[in-house]
């Protein structure tokens, strides 16, 4: 499981709590002059990975520093429907100001890991990889490829300089179709002196042969079917890792995985994956009684 390093979960909780709050929360200032002691829960409306805990923590803390939180489940937890994640106590004017952002970190990233969870499953059996890609919000990289790893993925590059990867429109800028791969594998070998993954996509079985002629590491088949990834496997027979990606979805990546490739790329992991469903239930305290207010999502 990777971990996310503090400074990114501090910059992105600064970033949502700037637009959010940038102008106060006018709603509830102008409803609440004075403490309102309370205490809420966020809850699990769905089964689902939990990610994005510590970044919900760190909103909390960020507007209030006195509340006290309770996580009842960490980040990469599974948790079912009903489950209670996280517990606040304290003032409920600082609770109702953070709780969009919060809620925010932990639907979208809690959706990402379940996503990913699933494809995980449904792989199940099979030596593959299931991995994601660089189709992430700008500015939220590090925490979408962190909700991948809590999910059970591996993060692909997390960015340009990560490895080489020859795409087709690096292909198409060169010009000679015909012998495009080996051209750009030439050059990107003279021109580098990086030991880091040489990468080739490929559209064709033609285009097999030359990525091993150009010696890739790694051959990446874009939008094959199950029926010709086997074909591809058997022909590049070890000689380079293969990377199945393109129009992957739950319903085939499992027959994409019976094909024998190492790893399986997926984009919607991350730029389609459904927020999970949660609900933050508040309980204002007032002379001894309390009532309470389920906020749904």
């Amino acid at each position: 499981m990777a971990s996310l390093p503090g400074v990114d979960i501090r910059r992105a909780v600064r970033m949502g709590l700037e637009e959010d709050l940038g102008q106060g929360d006018i709603t509830t200032t102008a409803l609440f002059s004075k403490p309102t002691p309370a205490r809420a829960t966020i809850i699990a409306q769905q089964p689902l990975v939990v990610a994005g805990m510590a970044a919900a923590i760190q909103t909390f803390i960020v507007v209030d520093a006195s509340l006290k939180l309770t996580p009842s489940l960490q980040d990469g937890a599974q948790a079912r429907t009903g489950d209670v994640l996280l517990h606040i106590e304290g003032d409920g004017r600082s609770i109702l100001s953070a709780e969009r952002v919060a809620l925010n970190f932990l639907q979208h990233l809690s959706g990402i890991a379940t996503l990913t969870d699933r494809f995980c499953r449904a792989v199940r059996g099979y030596s593959v990889d299931i991995m994601d890609t660089r189709k992430t919000i700008p500015g939220w990289r590090a925490l979408q490829k962190w909700a991948v790893s809590l999910g059970g993925g591996t993060n692909h590059r997390t960015s340009l300089g990560d490895s080489i990867l020859i795409k087709d429109n690096h292909l198409a800028l060169l010009g000679d179709k015909k012998q495009a791969v080996i051209k750009a594998c030439r050059l990107a070998r003279a021109e580098t002196s990086t030991d880091k993954p040489f990468i080739v996509e490929v559209e064709s079985l033609s285009e097999v042969h030359d990525a091993l002629q150009g010696k890739a590491d790694i051959i990446l088949l874009d939008n094959m079917t199950p029926t010709t990834v086997k074909r591809a496997v058997k022909l590049i027979a070890g000689r380079a890792l293969v990377e199945v990606s393109g129009g992957v979805t739950l319903k085939n990546v499992r027959a994409m995985a019976a094909a024998g490739p190492d790893r399986i790329s997926i984009g919607a992991l991350t730029h389609s994956a459904p927020a999970a469903t949660l609900s933050l239930v508040l309980e204002p305290h007032r002379q001894g009684r309390s009532s309470k207010v389920k906020r749904q999502t």
